[in-house]
């Protein structure tokens, strides 16, 4: 029963654009929202565009968006041989979740791995089960502390960089979205719209790309992942949108409140890394929490007065 309910998984998850299970509602109460992931995340632009969007669309709500995105990282523990060329092994979530939870005390986390965990390598069960277990590990450490996680799954990897690890993020994403069913877990799928995206747009422009390295998405691929983010909690207006422009221009001063947010997600993105610790070398050190809160504050009243 079990196999039958992955191949129908994997069915609806390449097929469909949208997302196959009811929307899922932010609990009430909600106050802190946490991103986790690795570069794509910390980049940080489609965590930008749904603050910016459920800002202008929820003004009431108040949310606080945290984003601890590690370049590198990934949640299976693993590293390959002579990663960053031998200056230093992929960092571990495992090293920092701890820190990150305690400090942030986040009440929805969203969890976005995948891209790193297979190591850029052909499909492997051992690298396959590490992953699992990371996730699974993740899982319990965010419910344990009273928090609603939701995991996303990876953005495609262009199969014209690598076909084989195309083909192990397909896999992953499979199983993520599985777990809907077999674990109870909230996934939300960004891997398949965007494959699906990538494949349409070829189709008229063979040289069309969501990533010119074939990992990290452009403006419009960090759109497409927030988009489906977004589906994903009833934004089903969004079904059509092409751009996060199009987007923020359905209300008004929305391109200035999204300018303010990405201000504000960028400074505070390394504040929060300085303050909660991390092993990989070469990042931004943030300013003291103190003086980019206050400075956070400043940009929220300027956010405030444009909703008016």
């Amino acid at each position: 029963m079990r196999n039958v309910i992955l191949i129908l998984t994997i069915l609806l998850g390449k097929y469909s654009t949208g997302n196959a299970q009811d929307d899922y509602k932010i609990p009430e109460n909600t106050k802190k929202i946490l991103f986790l992931g690795n570069s794509i995340t910390y980049a940080g632009s489609y965590v930008s565009y749904i603050e910016a969007y459920l800002t202008l669309r929820y003004p009431e709500k108040h949310y606080e968006f945290i984003n601890v995105g590690l370049p590198s990282e990934t949640v299976s523990g693993l590293s390959e041989p002579n990663h960053a060329g031998g200056k230093f092994p992929r960092p571990d979530l495992h090293e920092r979740l701890k820190r990150v939870l305690d400090q942030t005390k986040p009440d929805l986390v969203f969890a976005n791995y995948g891209m790193n965990d297979g190591i850029y390598m052909p499909f492997d069960d051992t690298r396959f089960q590490k992953y699992r277990d990371g996730l699974t590990w993740l899982n319990e450490q965010v419910t344990n502390t009273g928090a609603s996680i939701v995991f996303l799954t990876p953005p495609i990897f262009d199969e014209r960089k690598g076909a084989a690890y195309a083909n192990v993020l397909d896999i992953y994403s499979d199983w993520l979205i599985s777990c809907r069913y077999t674990r109870d877990w909230e996934v939300a799928d960004l891997h398949w719209p965007m494959r699906k995206y990538l494949e349409d747009q070829r189709l008229t422009d063979s040289t069309f790309v969501l990533a010119n390295d074939g990992v990290h998405p452009n403006k419009l691929g960090h759109w497409l992942m927030a988009k489906h983010v977004l589906l994903f909690l009833g934004e089903q207006n969004l079904m059509d949108v092409e751009n996060a422009e199009s987007a923020m221009s359905a209300f008004s001063n929305g391109g200035a409140v999204l300018k303010l947010v990405e201000e504000r997600q960028v400074m505070m993105k390394d504040t929060w890394l300085t303050k909660t610790g991390h092993e990989r070398p070469g990042m931004k050190t943030g300013l003291p929490m103190k003086e980019a809160k206050k400075k956070a504050v400043e940009i929220e009243t300027q956010i405030q007065l444009l909703l008016k």
